[in-house]
């Protein structure tokens, strides 16, 4: 472990501790769903000042599972189901499952594809909004147990999750609170009250034997959900994600389910305590856009109030372009009930569709690698959706896509030229003698977030000509930014400078790289 050195630097507010040089390894996971020392939300008073709001978001720090989930950097969305077969985006609910035929299902093909292309942990659309599920369920028929395919015993998540963790990549399921097919049979969006409920719900030639049964308030609909997570959560395996989205369906609008989310949260925390719970979540947002690119200047801490039972909402708009500085944290005030750690999640799918359409194609190399830059580079975890096809595989053009991206940002950003380097700090700044005189057109820069996100604003220099020369600044740094330089800029010397912070600043990376294009 390095040791750490705090420095200090003035902000146009005040004068606050800086830059402090770490090396430390990943914090271990939490199983406790809420320990005593957690920090990851902070009550906000209506009486608050500004200056009391700012000194509440400098201490909101992550919780062990935010920490290993924003490490990930890049994470893969499988879009599979009934609409690959139907070609619809949304389905309907009433989807003759034994449309779902995908013959030549390999699993493994996904995994060794997501592995060559860099991902770290993958999604799979358990559920989607049509309700049909890819496992077999004992509470709906609407399920790839109700398809001839495989004799009806295909079971494509077991598939999956077993695939991905043979090839070390974290598992992770989407399951809508939307279900047409629920709405159908009169379960869905009925109106029911919430009641106690008793979690799993045993059924006829039920051999289960829980070690524990959950009590948890719900509607009918709410409990059909509840029993979906815990058989998804105790009979596959660990799980490191759980995706939900705020969708509705198209169901009428005096229909409108209210989703039972504390008692979801509940249930998620307490069978998969490590598990990240997003994006309509307390522990991952949704960036905003389906585009896969976060804001210029990305924060971790945000204004949020609770919202439909539980629901972890945002304070200000889901789309706003500042959603945590100064003047949105006193914006906000009025509707805040909580300052969050609440880390951004960009999701975009390598096609337009988020199903397989065999009409559409990958996007571009450089559109990819534009994304990558505007996601992991701007303190966000990138999402991006890779669907299999109607055969069960991801497509050839898709698997040759994700290794070339993976390739082009690896000649983006190849060996740190400032490792081993000879480092000195003072006066807020980290300097960086890399021996010799380098080109370098790329910057990676990085907040040890355990210490939080405190980074207002800052510059990188380069001694060139016998003085200190800027070639960048941002303002947030977060878990990670990247900045790309116009140009190539020659140097021996390189310098890190803190501008304004809300509290100590910890930097854990500063890196400086030259492209191979």
């Amino acid at each position: 472990m390095a040791l750490s050195r705090r420095l200090f630097v003035a902000s146009a507010a005040a004068t606050v501790s800086a830059l402090a040089s770490t090396g430390f390894p990943a914090a271990a996971a939490s199983s406790a769903p809420r320990p005593a020392d957690d920090r990851s939300l902070i009550p906000v008073s209506p009486d608050d000042t500004p200056e009391e709001l700012v000194r509440k978001a400098s201490q909101v720090r992550p919780t062990a599972r935010q920490i290993a989930w924003q490490r990930l950097g890049r994470t893969a969305f499988l879009h599979f189901g009934v609409n690959t077969f139907t070609g619809l985006e949304w389905g309907t609910g009433d989807e003759d499952p034994n449309v779902f035929q995908p013959t030549g299902l390999d699993t493994d093909q996904w995994a060794r594809a997501l592995l060559d292309g860099g991902f770290k942990l993958a999604i799979l659309t358990v559920k989607h909004h049509d309700g049909f599920v890819l496992y077999p369920s004992r509470y709906t028929n609407h399920s790839v147990a109700a398809s001839s395919w495989r004799g009806g015993h295909g079971d494509v998540l077991r598939s999956f999750a077993d695939s991905m963790r043979g090839h070390g990549i974290k598992v992770g399921v989407y399951i809508s609170p939307a279900d047409e097919n629920q709405y159908l049979h009169g379960v869905y969006a009925n109106g029911s009250a919430r009641v106690p409920h008793t979690v799993p719900t045993l059924v006829d030639g039920d051999d289960r034997r829980p070690d524990r049964f959950h009590t948890l308030d719900a509607t009918d609909y709410g409990a059909h959900m509840l029993n979906t997570l815990y058989e998804v959560l105790t009979e596959y395996g660990p799980v490191d994600e759980v995706w939900f989205d705020g969708a509705q369906g198209h169901i009428p609008p005096d229909k409108v389910e209210q989703y039972d989310w504390d008692s979801w949260y509940t249930l998620v925390r307490s069978l998969a305590p490590d598990a990240a719970i997003a994006v309509t979540g307390p522990d991952v947002r949704w960036v905003g856009n389906e585009g896969g690119t976060a804001r210029e200047n990305e924060w971790s801490v945000l204004p949020v109030k609770e919202n439909q039972y539980g629901r972890t909402d945002w304070a200000l708009s889901y789309d706003t372009p500042d959603e945590g500085s100064r003047t949105a944290l006193v914006a906000a005030q009025p509707k805040t009930d909580h300052l969050q750690w609440w880390p951004a999640e960009c999701d975009v799918s390598i096609r337009d569709g988020w199903f397989y359409h065999a009409d559409q194609l990958p996007k571009s190399v450089e559109q990819l690698t534009e994304i990558y830059f505007g996601s992991v580079g701007r303190n966000s975890v990138l999402l991006l959706n890779v669907p299999p096809d109607t055969d069960g595989l991801l497509h050839t053009t898709d698997v040759t896509r994700l290794r070339e991206f993976r390739e082009r940002i690896e000649r983006e950003l190849p060996a740190d030229l400032a490792r081993g380097a000879r480092v000195t700090e003072a006066a807020g700044t980290r300097t960086v003698d890399l021996g010799a005189v380098r080109e370098v057109d790329r910057v990676r820069l990085a907040e040890d977030i355990r210490y939080g996100q405190q980074v207002e604003g800052f510059v990188v220099e380069a001694f060139v000509g016998g003085a200190w020369s800027r070639v960048a600044a941002a303002g947030t740094m977060g878990a990670g930014r990247i900045l790309l330089l116009d140009s190539p800029v020659r140097s021996r010397r390189w310098r890190l400078r803190v501008t304004a912070a809300r509290a100590a600043v910890h930097i854990e990376e500063f890196a400086l790289f030259r492209s191979a294009g």
